[in-house]
């Protein structure tokens, strides 16, 4: 089974938590806590650690989406002087940019790491695991919020550097509301950039927009489009999770749609530091199942994990420690009554039907 996370902030961690993602899990768990007396605060926004390459290599991970990850200063959970928080474009241009040239240093220098940003490099990273020998692990670099493109022809310096995926909001941003605010539709740089993206080939993500301006981009983005990490609004309520007007109109568009495996948005009531016990593989696939049956196939939903991406082991469903448990939501998936072929989709066979054809164009 060819496993693939549709999102992770690897850079995020490695360059603003200070972790060495290149070590075990246990090893930055160790330097976690050696850190941890000289700045509480910063321990708890990092929280347990589940993700290194080389743990998702263990764990028979063929590829994920590592995010350009930076925070507008201006959001209410960003503490004043958070050092990847940005204030004005420049300085998202240039914190996201680090990110992006982080990518690129570990697919110099990893023999086994390579940063996807083509169908042939995304062949070979997926035949390595048919074959004798060390299998690779595929990085698509994936912006979350757009700010750092200053202008919507930027994008194509952006292609140029390796980006394939781009999600318009986070927070509030230029180009489209995010669906932690007021919401709302598109902006015109929003539908600028959208035009741009399309042209260039981008992947259009639209986590964290809007309903009004998902639903609108769905409409006007001639590309291939997905939600890398959203889950059922009808199972937890809350705009930050897709409805199902949200989910039919990506499977329409024949989209992915990558379930998120916090348990905040995977059990309706849950608050970050309940007790994990709460929250099972069965709410994982709970959200998977009303997907698929919303759809009427299993063709449009995967994972997106989140793992590490502002929450920590803590807030996991009880039974997933990190990507080496992921084969429980597949025997999960074959207990509820879903075919082998079905499930292959689901762990990672959609997301590479998406790559395909995007890389293909």
């Amino acid at each position: 089974m060819f496993f693939v996370d549709a999102h992770l902030d690897l850079a995020y961690n490695a360059l603003y938590h200070g972790r060495d993602l290149t070590a075990s899990v246990a090893e930055v768990r160790q330097s976690d806590a050696a850190r941890k007396n000289r700045d509480p605060a910063a321990a708890k926004r990092r929280g347990v650690a589940t993700t290194t390459f080389p743990a998702l290599r263990d764990a028979g991970v063929g590829l994920v989406f590592g995010t350009l990850f930076v925070a507008p200063a201006s959001h209410p959970d960003v503490t004043p002087g958070r050092p990847h928080s940005y204030r004005d474009a420049d300085e998202a241009f240039r914190y996201a940019m680090a990110q992006l040239d982080y990518y690129h240093r570990l697919g110099d220098e990893q023999e086994q790491i390579r940063l996807v940003t083509d169908l042939t490099t995304l062949e070979e990273v997926v035949a390595s695991h048919d074959e004798d020998g060390p299998s690779l692990l595929g990085v698509v670099p994936l912006m979350e919020g757009a700010d750092p493109i200053r202008e919507p022809a930027e994008a194509e310096l952006w292609y140029e550097r390796g980006l394939r995926l781009i999600g318009p909001a986070w927070d509030d941003t230029r180009y489209a509301p995010g669906a932690w605010r007021a919401g709302g539709r598109l902006t015109k740089d929003g539908h600028r950039l959208l035009e741009v993206m399309a042209d260039l080939g981008f992947i259009l993500d639209l986590t964290h927009m809007s309903e009004e301006a998902s639903l609108e981009a769905c409409q006007r983005y001639e590309g291939v489009l997905v939600a890398t990490h959203s889950n059922a609004r009808a199972l937890v309520p809350g705009e930050r999770q897709f409805s199902d007007s949200q989910i039919q109109a990506v499977a329409e568009r024949d989209g992915v749609i990558g379930v998120v495996l916090y348990n905040k948005f995977l059990k309706a009531g849950y608050r970050q530091g309940d007790p994990r016990q709460t929250v099972t593989v069965a709410d994982v696939v709970a959200h998977i199942d009303h997907i698929c049956q919303l759809c009427g196939d299993a063709a449009h939903v995967g994972i997106g994990s989140d793992f590490d991406g502002g929450f920590g082991l803590a807030d996991l469903p009880s039974g997933i420690d990190g990507h080496a448990y992921w084969p429980a939501v597949a025997q999960a998936l074959a207990e509820y009554g879903y075919q082998p072929d079905h499930i292959d989709a689901i762990m990672g066979g959609n997301w590479l039907g998406v790559l395909r054809r995007a890389l293909d164009g």
